[in-house]
């Protein structure tokens, strides 16, 4: 069950941030170090610490995680820092007795000494428990200003893994397969012209797919280059 803790209104899982819809390729080993249809429980690494910039997919993954322990009947949680920052650290009490606790956007809290000593005592209270922990942020430990020494050594005590970023080509190709898990028709013509207008980050790049969904299902029309250019107004 996810989000068993009250947390600030606002903080939800995207639906369609599931392993099935996140494009693996050059990523392989960073799904199957957290998916659990690829990696038994048994074998799986306890605590994982993924890191890459903005658009590369750390958030989808950890929400996908969140939504496969949800699957199974597994208890989770997804912590978004910079959305809690102004909140009391109490919040974090008790989630080491949940199987899979997901903590996004490290580096927030970067250099907050109450936040640092707090996620510091959670870490501890995990790994005593054994269950899972998730970590995601833009840069790795060793290069995110972490204040606390004690804290930073323990984010590198598990998996530490890169996500690689999409070429453009990538990207066609997952807008493309996007496209058809949607029932759209989007060829690869109007996917680069889509590419090259949008903001590249792939979480944009949905938010644009989404947008032209609903306007090509009211307007009974089909994405071509001229209707994706009018409904966009680029």
């Amino acid at each position: 069950m996810s989000l068993p803790i009250q947390l600030p209104l606002g903080i939800y899982l995207r639906d369609d941030a599931t392993f099935a819809n996140f494009y693996a390729v050059g990523n392989e080993a960073v799904v199957a170090a957290i998916d659990l249809e690829q990696t038994s429980l048994d074998n799986i690494e306890p605590v994982v610490f993924l890191y890459g910039p903005d658009g590369v997919g750390c958030t989808h993954l950890l929400q996908a995680a969140c939504h496969q322990a949800d699957s199974v009947k597994m208890s989770s949680v997804y912590l978004p820092m910079s959305e809690l920052l102004d909140c009391d650290t109490a919040l974090l009490e008790g989630l080491e007795a949940l199987d899979l606790t997901c903590i996004d956007e490290l580096e927030a809290i970067a250099g907050n000494s109450v936040w640092e000593e707090a996620l510091f005592h959670l870490f501890n209270r995990i790994r005593q428990t054994g269950n899972r922990l998730i970590v995601g942020a833009s840069q790795s430990p060793n290069h995110l200003p972490i204040q606390l020494a004690d804290f930073k050594s323990r984010l590198n005590w598990g998996l530490v893994l890169k996500i690689n970023g999409l070429s453009d080509k990538d990207k066609v190709g997952v807008l493309m397969l996007r496209a058809q898990q949607r029932g759209l028709e989007l060829t690869e013509e109007v996917a680069r012209y889509i590419i090259y207008r949008s903001p590249r980050e792939m979480v944009k790049l949905f938010d644009v797919l989404n947008q032209l969904d609903s306007a090509s299902l009211s307007a009974k029309r089909k994405l071509t280059i001229p209707f994706v250019k009018a409904t966009m107004g680029w």
